[in-house]
Order: C-alpha cells, then sequence, then structure tokens
C-alpha cells in the first residue's frame, strides 16, 4: 500500500561516519553510505531519501561533513542547495541533529522531523512508513519517539529499549523505561527470550523545538548555541568548533526517558545496520550452500572460486581466485587488499588504526 506524504513532516537524513569496519571499501573519503552494498544499483544514502520521500515530499534536510557534501548533492541531484548541510568538523549526532533542528524550528514552528540514518537498509518500506506515521503522531503530542527494532538474535553489538506501557490514545506507542547500553551475551538473551526490549536503531521523530528544549533543559548552552547558527548562519564557523561532542541519545534521550518524555513506536520492517563485512555477507545471502560459492558484489566475472564460500568485493579489475576457504572475506581495491574471515570482521577496524599510527592516511 503506498504511503502518503505526512502534512508538516521532514525528513533530516545524517550522513556521517566513516564505518571503519568495512575498510577498505568504505574510507573516510568514501563512507559507507556513498556505497551501493546491496546491488541495488543505489547508494545507501540514495536508498534512505528513497525510502522517505513518500513521507516528506520534498522536505529534506541532509546533514553531512564538508568533505563530502560535492558526492552528497551529486547523488541527490534533486534535492536544492540549501538542502544539504555541511559540518565544518564532526561533532557527533547532537550538534548534526540538532542543528537541522535548530533551522526547522524557524523555517517551519509546526513541522515535525524524522531523524534517519544514511547507511541502514531497511527490506519493508510499507511497514516502515506506517511506523513512522504513528510516531509523527506521537510526535506531534510532545513526546520525544523512536522506533524500535524487534531483535532477531541476541546482539551485543546493539543498544536496546525497554518498552514502558502503552501511551492512551496514541495505538501503537508506548512509554520507553530506559535506554540500555550494549549488553553482555547472557543479557541480551534475557532481552531476547522476554520480548520487552527492542534494539535502538538511532531514529528519532520529534517536534524541532521540542528536541532543543529537552536539549536546553540538561544542556542549556549547547541549545542556544544551535539556535544562535541557524538565526545567523554566518556564525557556522565561529560557534560550530565549541559544541560538544556528544551524541543524542546521550545529550537528551537517556536523561529524557528517565523524565518520562520519550515514547517508542516497536517495529519489525526488517532492518538492517551493515556494520561490518559478517553483516553484509549475511544481508546478501552469503549463508548457503557451498556449492553455491561466495557471494559477489561487483563483477561476478572476476571471480573464480573453488571449494569456497563467504563474501568477495572485486573492485580493481583484477581476477580474484579463492580456493578451499569457508566464510572468507576478500575486498579488493585498487590500492588495498582485505582477507579475512567473517568471524574476525570486527578486527578490520584495528587494521584501520594501524594504518592512521603509521601515518598512512592516504589508505583510509
Amino acid at each position: 500500500m503506498p504511503a502518503h506524504p505526512l502534512e508538516g513532516f521532514w525528513a533530516v537524513i545524517p550522513a556521517g561516519g566513516a564505518g571503519t569496519r568495512l575498510w577498505p571499501l568504505s574510507r573516510s573519503a568514501s563512507p559507507k553510505f556513498l556505497h551501493d552494498l546491496t546491488g541495488s544499483g543505489h547508494s545507501l544514502l540514495q536508498q534512505t531519501r528513497a525510502r522517505l520521500a513518500p513521507l516528506a515530499e520534498d522536505r529534506f534536510l541532509v546533514v553531512t561533513g564538508r568533505a563530502h557534501r560535492d558526492a552528497v548533492a551529486a547523488q541527490l541531484p534533486e534535492l536544492p542547495a540549501e538542502a544539504v548541510l555541511a559540518e565544518p568538523s564532526p561533532r557527533d549526532s547532537m550538534a548534526a541533529i540538532g542543528l537541522a533542528a535548530a533551522i526547522l524550528e524557524r523555517r517551519d514552528p509546526t513541522a515535525v522531523m524524522g531523524s534517519f540514518a544514511a547507511d541502514h537498509v531497511i527490506s519493508d518500506p510499507d511497514v516502515f512508513a506506517d511506523s513512522v506515521r504513528t510516531a509523527v503522531e506521537a510526535a506531534r503530542e510532545g513526546w520525544l519517539v523512536t522506533l524500535g527494532i524487534r531483535p532477531t538474535f541476541p546482539s551485543t553489538a546493539f543498544g536496546y529499549i525497554h518498552l514502558g506501557d502503552a501511551l492512551p490514545g496514541l495505538t501503537g506507542a508506548r512509554e520507553v523505561r530506559a535506554f540500555v547500553e550494549k549488553p553482555s551475551r547472557e543479557v541480551a538473551e534475557e532481552y531476547v527470550a522476554t520480548g520487552v526490549h527492542r534494539w535502538n536503531a538511532g531514529m528519532f521523530v520529534v517536534r524541532p523545538g521540542v528536541l532543543l528544549d529537552l536539549l536546553g533543559r540538561w544542556h542549556p548552552e549547547f541549545a542556544a548555541r544551535l539556535r544562535e547558527i541557524a538565526a545567523a548562519p554566518e556564525l557556522l564557523e565561529e560557534v560550530w568548533p565549541t559544541l560538544p561532542r556528544i551524541a543524542l541519545d546521550h545529550a537528551v534521550a537517556e536523561p529524557a526517558a528517565e523524565a518520562g518524555r520519550v515514547a517508542v513506536v516497536p517495529a519489525d520492517f526488517g532492518w538492517e545496520d551493515i556494520g561490518d563485512f559478517d553483516s553484509l555477507a549475511a544481508l546478501l545471502g552469503a549463508d548457503r550452500e557451498p556449492a553455491a560459492g561466495p557471494t559477489v558484489l561487483g563483477d561476478e566475472t572476476l571471480v573464480r572460486p573453488v571449494d569456497a564460500t563467504g563474501l568477495v568485493v572485486p573492485g580493481s579489475g583484477r581476477v580474484v581466485a579463492v580456493i578451499g576457504l569457508e566464510d572468507v572475506v576478500v575486498v579488493d581495491t585498487p590500492d588495498a587488499l582485505l582477507v579475512t574471515t567473517r568471524a574476525h570482521a570486527q578486527r578490520v577496524k584495528q587494521v584501520v588504526a594501524d594504518l592512521r599510527e603509521a601515518d598512512r592516511g592516504d589508505l583510509v
């Protein structure tokens, strides 16, 4: 069922981060949201905009780093230049999303904004749209609303949301009892078994003024500076470096939940946060019989497997032969080659750290 536009709804897309666990495919100069990681022919950023367009029409703000502004604009030519906000330097999600909120507060005081990261994959856009609609209804009533993803396994890599009571008059929304940091394996298994916890995907829907007022409750100077930039954009260069480096979750969502100001819409729309090559391999269907060979992201004619499984990304134009290896990860780029296994995919970030330590910024 097609989604209908939501009156006064603005889609905010934070497009930041280098995706170091996906090195050498994702790098600081070309982060993962600019790549097609699903084989769809569209980057994750483009997929995010397309998913939100039926709800927001042309009401978009993309917040990205200055180094990526041109690439973002090139991938989203349908957006006007003023819809792409360039951060002078990374200050974490509160500054990025807060800047968008401050601008929207002045532009459209009755607006509701939804913040959705540029690098997520969602397999059921219709259910996603229904969840956003429910969240917007709650946000109009003054709640800071998040979407809570039903966990499909006991992940220790994600934060969790503890579900509270249903909200009267807001079907499908519940109060948030607490946000929980990444748990141990045992605790994560308990969360999945009890069914009263959801993954925290960092998706927030809120009226811009409500978000800034909540920020002002715990960080008054931070909120004031964001509003100062929105009122006088020429102050961006001067004020931006003074903003705290803090995530929206820590700055607002967690204390607001303790104060009873946060709602959650429990949802199940096939959410994937492609955090490493193991999760990418699973998303692309690498969990299959050995006879099928490894999953290939790219030109399949460049891959020559023999009794091998896993994921191969041929990106240099060279032929890649993989023989007798299970759950292997091979990522071939013109200036760097990664060979690991899915089980060790999280350790790729250590290579990036070592390269930075060795002053090889040209490779990261």
